[in-house]
C-alpha cells in the first residue's frame, strides 16, 4: 500500500493509514539496522585478515594494528555520519561531492510528538504473592473503599485479591508517598476472559484530591492499551446512576453488541446498574488519541481547502456609504436582503431562503423548540438516575419473554424516549412525554403480577413521574 496515493487515503480510514505509515517506518529502522551491523561484521572481518598480514611481513604488529583500528574508526565514523546525514571530508576533491550526495539523499527528522502518557507513571499489578505487588493492592483496595462508601468492603477485598483479577494503577510521583496508599492516584480493577475475548470492569476510581484533572480518562485509556496484549475485544461493566455519564465519555454504550452468549453465565447481573459496552479496536493506541483526531482534522481541512474557493477569492471592502437596493422588500426581509446583497455571500452558494431561516421568527422558533428539548432531557435523566427505574432504561427484550407484545400493544422505554427527544420533532409539549412515561409504567403494570419486583418499580417511578408533572397529575 502507497500511503500517498489517493485511492488509498479514500479506501481506507485515516487511523488504518497512519498504522501502515508506522509499520513501513519500523520496517524500514530495521532493515537499516541489520544492514548496517552487516557492514560492521564485514569492516571488522577486513581488519582482522590485514592485521594478520601486517604480522606475517614481521613488522611492528601493536602499531600496525593501532593505524588499522583507526583507519576502521574513521571509515566507520564517515559511514555513520552519512547515514545521519552529516558530510565527512574525504579526499581531495571528493569532498564536495561527498556533500552533494549526502544532501540529496538526507531527508529531514520527523519529531515524535510528545505524549501526556509519557511521564505517567502506572502499573499493572495481580496477586501474585510478591510483596511489592501486595502493597499496592492493599493501596487500591483502601481507595476503591474510599471512594465507593456503598461497596461492601468485604466484596472490595475479595474481589482485588482475587487472584483472577487484575488492577491497573496510576502512581504518585510524590517520593514521600512511595509504598503507602497515598502513592494510588486511580485505579481500575477488572477480570479478563480471555477465551471469550472480552473483560468486566468490576471497580473504577480516582483519588477525591486528583479528580477533575483527567486522570479517569487517562486510567481508562492505560486500560483499554493493556488488555488489548491479552486478546480482549470487549470492556463489560455494570455503571450505576453516577457513572453512566463518566462511561459515556470513554466510549462505553447502553447498547450491547457483543453476542450475549459470550457473557451469559460468566458475570453477574446487577440490579440498579446499568450495563455498559465499550469495544476495543486492536490497531489503536487510545493513549494517541488526541493525536490522530489531530491528523484527522488536517487531512480533512486540507481536503477542504483543495476543494474550496472562499479562501481564494477576496473582496474590496464597502465603501461607508454602501446602501443596498432594498426596493420591493418587506420589512421582515430586510435583513436577509442586506446580507445577500453583500459581495461574495450568494457566491458562497447561500440563498434568500437560508438567510430567512436563521432570522426573525425562525430564529425565535428554534430557540423555543431548543429550550423545549433541553427542558425534556432534563426530566428524562432525572427518571433514569432514579433507583427504580432500572426495568425501563432499556426496551424489553421479547426472546425472553414472547407474549409481552400480545399483552402490551404500546411498547415503550426510557432510551425510546430519549431518541424521539433528540430527534426533535416528536414531542411538541410537555403533556406529550408525560403521556408516554405513563404509558411505560402502565404496560408495566399491565404485564407483571402485583407482587413482583417489577410492579413494584412501576408503582414508585410512577409517583415519582407525577411529582415532577404537577399540572398534569
Amino acid at each position: 500500500l502507497d500511503p500517498h496515493s489517493s485511492s488509498t487515503w479514500t479506501e481506507l480510514d485515516r487511523p488504518t493509514c497512519l498504522w501502515i505509515i508506522g509499520l513501513q517506518q519500523r520496517h524500514a529502522t530495521l532493515f537499516s539496522r541489520k544492514m548496517t551491523k552487516e557492514n560492521g561484521d564485514k569492516r571488522k572481518a577486513d581488519s582482522g585478515d590485514a592485521n594478520d598480514n601486517n604480522t606475517d611481513d614481521g613488522g611492528p604488529t601493536e602499531s600496525k594494528k593501532a593505524r588499522t583500528d583507526a583507519d576502521s574508526s574513521t571509515i566507520s565514523s564517515s559511514a555513520s555520519s552519512k547515514r545521519k546525514g552529516v558530510a565527512v571530508a574525504s579526499n581531495g576533491g571528493d569532498e564536495s561531492k561527498e556533500k552533494e550526495s549526502v544532501a540529496s539523499t538526507a531527508k529531514p527528522v520527523k519529531k515524535k510528538t510528545p505524549n501526556g502518557y509519557d511521564n505517567l507513571r502506572y502499573v499493572v499489578v495481580e496477586n501474585d504473592g510478591t510483596p511489592d505487588n501486595m502493597v499496592k493492592l492493599v493501596g487500591l483496595k483502601t481507595l476503591f473503599a474510599k471512594q465507593l462508601p456503598k461497596m461492601p468492603r468485604p466484596y472490595i477485598a475479595r474481589l482485588v485479591f482475587d487472584r483472577r483479577h487484575r488492577s491497573l494503577a496510576i502512581l504518585s510521583d510524590d517520593p514521600s508517598h512511595r509504598g503507602g496508599d497515598e502513592e494510588i492516584i486511580g485505579g481500575i480493577c477488572y477480570r479478563g476472559f480471555s477465551e471469550m475475548r472480552f473483560a468486566e470492569i468490576a471497580f473504577c476510581a480516582v483519588n477525591s484530591s486528583h479528580q477533575v484533572k483527567g486522570y479517569g480518562t487517562k486510567l481508562m485509556n492505560l486500560v483499554k492499551r493493556h488488555v488489548v496484549t491479552e486478546g480482549i475485544e470487549y470492556l463489560i461493566t455494570y455503571a450505576d446512576n453516577y457513572a453512566i455519564g463518566y462511561f459515556k465519555k470513554q466510549g462505553f454504550t447502553k447498547s450491547i453488541q457483543m453476542p450475549k452468549g459470550r457473557y451469559n453465565g460468566l458475570i453477574k447481573d446487577y440490579d440498579g446498574g446499568t450495563m455498559m459496552e465499550c469495544y476495543i479496536h486492536p490497531s489503536i493506541d487510545f493513549t494517541r488519541i488526541p493525536e490522530m483526531l489531530k491528523a484527522q482534522r488536517e487531512f480533512i481541512l486540507a481536503r477542504v481547502r483543495h476543494r474550496a474557493k472562499s479562501h481564494k477569492v477576496t473582496y474590496p471592502p464597502l465603501p461607508t456609504d454602501w446602501r443596498p437596493p432594498m426596493d420591493g422588500v418587506s420589512r421582515g426581509h430586510e435583513a436577509a436582503a442586506r446580507a445577500m446583497a453583500v459581495p461574495g455571500v450568494s457566491e458562497a452558494g447561500w440563498t434568500m431562503g437560508d438567510l430567512l431561516s436563521s432570522t426573525g421568527g425562525a430564529k425565535d422558533a428554534d430557540r423555543q423548540k431548543s429550550a423545549l428539548k433541553s427542558e425534556l432531557l432534563a426530566l428524562v435523566r432525572k427518571t433514569e438516575e432514579q433507583q427504580y427505574a432500572w426495568p425501563f432504561r432499556e426496551p424489553v427484550d421479547t426472546s425472553e419473554v414472547p407474549d409481552y407484545l400480545t399483552v402490551v400493544k404500546e411498547p415503550i422505554d426510557l432510551s425510546t424516549i430519549e431518541k424521539r427527544i433528540r430527534k426533535g420533532d416528536y414531542y411538541k409539549s410537555k403533556p406529550m412525554l408525560f403521556r408516554d412515561l405513563m404509558l411505560m409504567v402502565n404496560n408495566c403494570k399491565l404485564y407483571n403480577d402485583p407482587e413482583s419486583t417489577y410492579y413494584e418499580c412501576a408503582t414508585s417511578l410512577e409517583k415519582f413521574i407525577r411529582g415532577i408533572f404537577p399540572d398534569m397529575s
